[in-house]
């Protein structure tokens, strides 16, 4: 047996590829689908068969573009509604593949449509040796239940609990868990670093599988849940009828100063994708930074959503390649065009640049008797309950599409956040709202613990 794991940290994604007998399966495919063609012919197999574990709400699935390309078959649960062809999945679905085989399990919670896969490899044993779980488990977590137009989170968390329990759980331990996102992904909220784990480890680690009340199960499940981001629905209306080829996308236009300069004044968006030290240097005034370097594509779906048209602001033309293709995985495909010259040519049209001013974690300390200055917390919550600077207060960057943190504009805000990227991000929102006195701090939370300097832990409290 062949198997892969392909991990995609800009959206958190994990996807895999299976063989046996010259024959392969891919499961839960990346939008761009080029790897899958390149592995399947470095192992000499064919793509036969393409599993959907659900409706993927926070990226662009390739299901359609890899099946029309190789003639795969898609599985997908027949309570998906998929309008492409496709072979509905119920419980106990069964695929066998050369010595490989596949059983599907109904697995709903996280979505009504769920499901995971049961791998065993019959060349070495008839026992079960992984399941794929999807967005059902996670390693120290489990899906978030609030997805769905036609059930409650209540709801859902009931689901996801008796498929924890009768399902999941139900497999031997030493059974291998490979899920479809690592730490980061907003599917779930406190997952951890690993990208694989067991079913015994889990179901000694794993909080969510420590409730054994199902009452509670779905109280906890459904209390302080993060901030849905409004293209969630949006990406899985998209994967119910399939994605169009990358292939279709339009190349992207460049823009003058002078038309940026104009279109900025009547509200559109400007995406600067350099690194953050970068924009904190000189930055087009009014532009949002979000950097290639970090988990690029689900903060430019959480923060811009799918209806902005953005203008990109970039360095290097393989930049700007990377970021179409990064926001086109979470479905942002009208782009504007990019700022032609990037800042420099801003700067060399008369127009300002604007910097976005800095302090190391020493200075902020040394700076926390000023009772003007306000300490803003941008992590998630599970973070802030770990550890947090005292006096700070806590709004989350997920919020903030939703509504900015009410702040007096001239105000001083030190923002930060785990390690310094997400807080450039509220930087830039901040500034561009209006704020005049936003400082970015150097390293985050990470660096302030370096320096061994004084935190406490409690319940968020929103600023």
């Amino acid at each position: 047996m062949y198997f892969e794991q392909f991990y995609l940290g800009c959206l958190a994604h994990a996807s895999y590829m299976l063989a046996s007998k010259g024959e392969a399966i891919v499961v839960d495919p990346q939008r761009d689908v080029e790897i899958y063609l390149e592995a399947a012919n470095k192992q000499n197999v064919k793509i036969r068969h393409i599993f959907e574990t659900h409706l993927h709400a926070d990226f662009v699935s390739g299901h359609k573009e890899l099946a029309a390309l190789t003639g795969a078959t898609i599985y997908l649960s027949k309570a998906a509604g998929a309008t492409f062809a496709h072979v509905p999945v119920e419980d106990r679905f069964q695929l066998r593949v050369g010595e490989l085989r596949i059983d599907a399990l109904e697995t709903p919670g996280h979505t009504p449509e769920s499901i995971c896969l049961v791998v065993t490899d019959e060349e070495k044993s008839q026992r079960p040796w992984a399941v794929l779980t999807g967005d059902t488990l996670f390693i120290g977590d489990v899906g978030r239940p609030d997805l769905s137009k036609t059930h409650t989170p209540q709801q859902l968390a009931g689901l996801m609990y008796d498929s924890l329990h009768q399902k999941l759980l139900t497999l031997p331990d030493d059974v291998l868990v490979y899920p479809a996102h690592g730490a980061g992904s907003l599917c779930g909220r406190n997952m951890r670093a690993e990208l694989f784990s067991t079913v015994g480890t889990e179901r000694l680690t794993n909080y969510a599988l420590q409730i054994r009340d199902r009452d509670e199960f779905i109280r906890q499940m459904t209390t302080n849940l993060p901030a849905r981001p409004d293209y969630f629905l949006e990406d899985a209306a998209i994967n119910r009828a399939g994605a169009a080829p990358l292939t279709e996308l339009p190349p992207l236009q460049p823009v003058s100063a002078a038309e940026l300069s104009t279109m900025l004044a009547r509200g559109a968006v400007a995406l600067d994708v350099r690194n953050t030290d970068q924009f904190a240097a000189s930055h087009v005034p009014g532009s949002i930074s979000i950097a290639l370097s970090g988990q690029f594509a689900a903060w430019a779906g959480a923060v811009l959503g799918l209806s902005e048209r953005p203008v990109l602001i970039a360095e290097t033309s393989q930049q700007l390649d990377e970021a179409r293709l990064r926001l086109a995985r979470v479905g942002i495909e009208d782009i504007a065009g990019y700022l032609d010259g990037g800042p420099t040519a801003w700067q060399q049209a008369g127009f300002a640049l604007q910097p976005l001013p800095q302090l190391t974690v020493q200075e902020l300390n040394s700076r926390l008797q000023d009772s003007a200055l306000l300490v803003l917390d941008v992590r998630r919550e599970g973070e802030w309950d770990a550890g947090h600077i005292h006096g700070a207060g806590w709004y989350p960057l997920d919020r903030f599409k939703a509504s900015l943190p009410q702040i007096e504009p001239n105000r001083p805000v030190a923002v930060h956040c785990k390690g310094g990227y997400r807080s450039v991000i509220a930087c830039s929102l901040l500034q561009r709202a209006g704020y005049n006195n936003v400082i970015n701090v150097l390293g985050g939370f990470d660096a302030w613990q370096q320096a061994q300097l004084p935190m406490e832990r409690g319940a968020a409290v929103s600023a």
